[in-house]
């Protein structure tokens, strides 16, 4: 999928574990310019970097897969959980600022790092 639109607000890369890092940015987009929409993506992995040529107020286009989970918490209850994970960004004027390819999925965090006992019980 892509979608082009304003950087909005840039994160610092956040390690979640020693071998996990990712890094989130919002991008503002209108379908209708009465109506903005702000939507926050997140890059894992060797793609934090992707973001460091870019700034606050300029304009880029974004490719991303749509992901989505499912997780039980530990008193038993179902939730979804839906990102939206780039993996190519580039000027809006379509200029390649990122990666040439998608290079597959990024590898998944542990499930067992989130069970009962460890960590903050959240899938993120």
């Amino acid at each position: 999928m892509k979608v082009s639109g304003k950087l909005v607000e840039i994160f610092e890369t956040v390690k979640i574990k020693e071998s996990f890092q990712k890094r989130e940015f919002v991008l503002e987009f209108a379908t209708n310019p009465k109506y903005p929409e702000l939507v926050k993506f997140e890059l894992v992995q060797d793609k934090c970097g992707l973001l460091d040529k870019f700034s606050v107020g300029q304009e880029v286009a974004v490719e991303f897969d749509l992901r989505g989970r499912k997780w039980t918490d530990q008193k038993g209850a179902v939730k979804y959980f839906n990102t939206l994970q780039a993996w190519r960004l580039g000027e809006a004027n379509g200029s390649s600022g990122g990666e040439s390819a998608h290079e597959g999925a990024p590898p998944d965090v542990d499930s067992e790092d989130f069970s009962e006992g460890k960590g903050n019980g959240l899938p993120f």
